[in-house]
């Protein structure tokens, strides 16, 4: 079997968490003995920071806009079984619908950000895809799970809308031993969005205020230059992927903080719950609908509100944050690695291909 995958990025992590998703899903796939294609624009941001310009679990092509490989790419779309493009991928309208035109392979989209991608198709849309592309997709795969999967189909003519959740690499995500750079009582790893500053302000910069004598780390870019910070926070502008167990494991507790379009649909959990939970280190994270479906809160992690809440957590004894952790470890190896998630992708292909052919002998 083959995959054409477009996507934003699979080679750079810098300022976004779709290479981390991809890369665990794509060695799983490569595992089940599934040939991948991965195709990345070329941009600078992303050249500058780059972790790889090749890999052994797909066959990664770097181009410079879709006009220079578009007759290639067709003719090896045509010739795969699944062809799928993904969120704020580059060009990705235009691309999309070139390859949508190619009959044959299953054409898929996957969308790491749908809340974001649904919000702005109504208000004036977005360069990688157009609603009426939705439609002629085969089968839709979301980031985000619970009711805006029935929007998806009910008011977008989605044919077939499943959840595809963030996944974590277990043999790469592992407890290490700690590093006194990333050392810290709690850790955020997370890009500057301007819908999540008011959780960052409440959640970390005034836990920090309030906790003195504790240590904080904040690993992200694009800041506000004019955000202060308290003495006890440590910024770092980027930590490669090879360095996120060391960052965790470091950590005596991590904050997960979801933008807000994500957490108001809910069931969307980040890659980076499960990177962290798969390092063994203790989570603490904001509140939307469907968390309990991914964690037991209060057993395998804690729910916080305020500033409050996050103080009284860093109080917690160590022995029961680690009980916690462990619970989480265990639950995130069973559930929610790339294995699991590369077999729920195949098995979304197969069902909607079954249903395409399904509908092809009715009408023929």
């Amino acid at each position: 079997m083959q995959i054409l995958f477009f996507g934003l990025t699979i080679s750079s992590s810098w300022g976004n968490g779709h290479a981390t998703n991809y890369r665990a899903l794509l060695q799983a796939l490569r595992d089940l003995n599934v040939d991948v294609v991965f195709y990345e624009r070329d941009v600078p941001y992303y050249a500058k920071h780059r972790d790889f310009d090749s890999c052994d679990y797909c066959e990664l092509i770097l181009y410079q806009d879709w006009a220079t490989i578009r007759e290639s790419a067709l003719r090896r779309a045509k010739a795969s079984d699944i062809v799928l493009t993904a969120s704020y991928l580059p060009e990705g309208a235009r691309i999309s619908e070139d390859l949508l035109g190619v009959e044959g392979p299953l054409h898929v989209f996957y969308d790491l950000d749908t809340p974001i991608t649904l919000n702005r198709l109504r208000n004036g849309g977005v360069d990688y895809l157009r609603p009426n592309l939705i439609p002629q997709f085969d089968l839709y795969l979301s980031f985000t799970g619970g009711s805006i999967l029935g929007l998806l189909e009910r008011s977008f003519g989605a044919r077939r809308a499943l959840p595809l959740y963030g996944c974590v690499d277990p043999d790469l995500y592992v407890r290490v031993a700690p590093q006194p750079r990333f050392a810290c009582d709690l850790s955020f790893m997370g890009t500057y969005a301007p819908d999540r500053a008011d959780y960052i302000r409440e959640l970390f910069i005034a836990a920090a205020e309030r906790s003195r004598e504790q240590s904080f780390l904040l690993a992200g870019s694009m800041y506000p230059p004019a955000w202060t910070w308290p003495s006890g926070v440590k910024l770092v502008e980027h930590v490669a992927p090879s360095d996120h167990p060391a960052l965790y494991s470091s950590s005596r507790t991590t904050l997960n903080l979801t933008r807000s379009e994500m957490a108001h649909s809910g069931y969307c959990p980040s890659g980076r719950f499960f990177e962290a939970s798969a390092c063994g280190t203790p989570l603490l994270t904001d509140e939307w609908e469907g968390l309990e479906c991914f964690f037991k809160l209060g057993e395998e992690l804690l729910v916080v509100r305020s500033t409050d809440d996050v103080v009284n957590a860093l109080r917690l004894p160590d022995a029961e944050l680690a009980r916690m952790a462990a619970r989480a470890r265990e639950r995130t190896l069973d559930e929610h690695t790339g294995r699991q998630r590369a077999h729920q992708l195949l098995a979304a292909c197969e069902d909607a291909r079954h249903a395409k052919t399904t509908i092809a002998e009715t009408f023929s």
